[in-house]
C-alpha cells in the first residue's frame, strides 16, 4: 500500500486533527467532534458532487465554490438554520487556515474560502431558570441511595459553578480543594484554567461521593462505574426536573438542558449584583461580550433598570396634594 503524500488532502487532515486542534490549539473534545461531524458531511458532499470516492479527492477540490453550495446544501436539504450554517462554515475554516500555513502554493484559493462571509442569524434569547425554580429540582433528587448522593452533588457543583458539563465531567478529586478555602480548579475550552469558590453544602455533597468513588479516576461515574457521558447527565437531569414540575408546573413547559443551569448561575450572580466582568471570569469566557448576553435575557433586570430610569427622569405624575389651610385663614376662623 502506498503512502499518503506529505500534501495530500488525507495527511494534512490527520495533522489539522491529531497535531493542530488538539496540541496547538488546545481544543476539547466536544470541539473535535463537531469539527469532524463538519469535515465527514463536506467530504462526502464532495465526493457527490465530483462523482468520485472520498479516496480521490484532493486538495484541488476544496475551493470556494464547493464550500458555498455545501452550505447551500445543508440549508436546504438538510434544514439546517442559518446559525449551524455559521458553525459548519467555522469549522471549515479552521481546516483551511491549516491548509494555508502547510499549502502556501493554493493560497489564492484558500484565501477565497475564508473570504466567505457569515450569515445573520437570529440570537435566541438565552433560556434560565430562577433560583427557585433550580431548587425546587435539586431538591427532588431522592439522596438516600449512591446513586441519588451524586446526582445531588452533580447538580449543586453545576448550579455553583456554572461549569459547562464537559468541566464537570473531567472533573477529579484532585481538583478539589473542600475545606476553607472550598473551591475547584475547572479546566474549560483551550485547557484554560480557572478557579471557582464552592458553596459549604457543595462541599459536603462532594465529600460524601469521594467517600463511595474511586480515587482515581474521574469523580462522576455510573452505576457501572464508568464515567458519566453528556447523555446521560441530560437524562438525570431531565428526570429530576420532571419530578420537581408536580410541585411546580411552570417547570413542565420548560426545556431544561445541563446548560441551562450555566445559565441560570450565571443570570442569579447577576441578579446578586455582582459585576460583569467577574461573572465573565468566574464562567470562563473569553469576552466580556458573551457574557452580556444574560443582561439582555433577565427581565426581572430590565423591569428595575426601567423603574430606575422611569424616577430618574422624573415623569411619574404627582400624587394629589392634601389639602392644608393656610395660616392666615386658620386665623381668622379663630377669631370668630
Amino acid at each position: 500500500m502506498s503512502r499518503a503524500k506529505p500534501d495530500s488532502l488525507l495527511t494534512l487532515t490527520e495533522s489539522f486533527f491529531q497535531s493542530y486542534l488538539q496540541n496547538t490549539r488546545g481544543a476539547s473534545a466536544h470541539t473535535v467532534r463537531a469539527y469532524r461531524d463538519t469535515l465527514k458531511m463536506f467530504f462526502q458532499f464532495l465526493a457527490d458532487l465530483k462523482k468520485k470516492g472520498l479516496a480521490g479527492l484532493s486538495l484541488d477540490d476544496v475551493h470556494s465554490d464547493a464550500v458555498l453550495a455545501f452550505l447551500s446544501h445543508i440549508e436546504s436539504k438538510r434544514g439546517n438554520t442559518p446559525a449551524t450554517r455559521n458553525c459548519r462554515l467555522a469549522a471549515i475554516r479552521s481546516f483551511v487556515q491549516h491548509l494555508l500555513s502547510r499549502d502556501v502554493t493554493r493560497a489564492g484559493q484558500y484565501g477565497r474560502i475564508l473570504a466567505i462571509r457569515t450569515k445573520k442569524a437570529t440570537r435566541r434569547t438565552v433560556g434560565y431558570l430562577e433560583p427557585e425554580e433550580v431548587r425546587a429540582v435539586i431538591s427532588a433528587v431522592d439522596r438516600q441511595s449512591r446513586n441519588g448522593l451524586r446526582d445531588h452533588a452533580l447538580l449543586l457543583f453545576l448550579y455553583n459553578t456554572g461549569a459547562r458539563v464537559s468541566e464537570a465531567l473531567g472533573l477529579r478529586a484532585g481538583d478539589l480543594r473542600l475545606d476553607r478555602p472550598r473551591q475547584v480548579r475547572l479546566c474549560g475550552k483551550g485547557r484554560k484554567e480557572r478557579v471557582c469558590p464552592l458553596w459549604p453544602e457543595t462541599a459536603v455533597a462532594l465529600r460524601q461521593i469521594i467517600g463511595v468513588s474511586e480515587s482515581e479516576g474521574v469523580l462522576f461515574r455510573n452505576a457501572q462505574g464508568a464515567p458519566l457521558t453528556r447523555d446521560g447527565v441530560a437524562y438525570l437531569l431531565g428526570k429530576y426536573v420532571r419530578a420537581a414540575a408536580e410541585q411546580s408546573p411552570a417547570l413542565r413547559k420548560r426545556r431544561v438542558t445541563p446548560h441551562v443551569l450555566r445559565h441560570s448561575c450565571a443570570v442569579a450572580l447577576l441578579q446578586a449584583g455582582v459585576d460583569i466582568s467577574v461573572i465573565r471570569d468566574y464562567l470562563g469566557h473569553v469576552s466580556v461580550a458573551t457574557t452580556s448576553r444574560y443582561v439582555t435575557t433577565n427581565l426581572e433586570m430590565k423591569r428595575d433598570v426601567l423603574e430606575a430610569f422611569w424616577k430618574r427622569a422624573a415623569l411619574a405624575p404627582a400624587g394629589p396634594r392634601k389639602w392644608r389651610p393656610p395660616p392666615s385663614l386658620l386665623a381668622f376662623l379663630d377669631s370668630l
